[in-house]
């Protein structure tokens, strides 16, 4: 046979027209109730301390996977010749501050990413 629920039990209770002996039952009731669910509490708890600590040694993993990576990575190409970096530097420069050097979809571009209206006369 099944258990009442807690709430029905709880719903039930009218203090004003239950005797002593009544209510004493029904403490008594309620507290089996918890009681008979704590070891399924218990076993739900230690099921997610569980599921906590595997996330947070898969985290603890990735992080070091990748430093590890990035210690083992080589430096970038721009770094062993700061010469290209410069000419790139000069070249995005010039393009980027002269609109006659730029072809027509690359000045349209340049023209709507401003905030402020300005006179792009060429």
């Amino acid at each position: 046979m099944a258990k009442k629920s807690t709430k029905e039990s709880v719903e039930t209770i009218d203090s004003k027209n239950m005797s002593k002996e009544q209510l004493g039952e029904k403490r008594k009731e309620i507290t089996e109730y918890y009681e008979g669910n704590i070891p399924h509490l218990e076993t739900q708890l230690k099921y997610e301390q569980l599921l906590r600590d595997i996330e947070k040694t898969r985290a603890e993993r990735l992080q070091a996977q990748m430093f590890i990576a990035n210690t083992m990575a080589p430096p970038p190409e721009a770094d062993e010749n700061p010469e290209a970096q410069s000419e790139m530097k000069k070249n995005f420069n010039e393009v980027r501050l002269d609109p006659t050097k730029m072809d027509g979809k690359v000045a349209a571009e340049q023209i709507k990413r401003t905030l402020k209206r300005q006179n792009n006369e060429v």
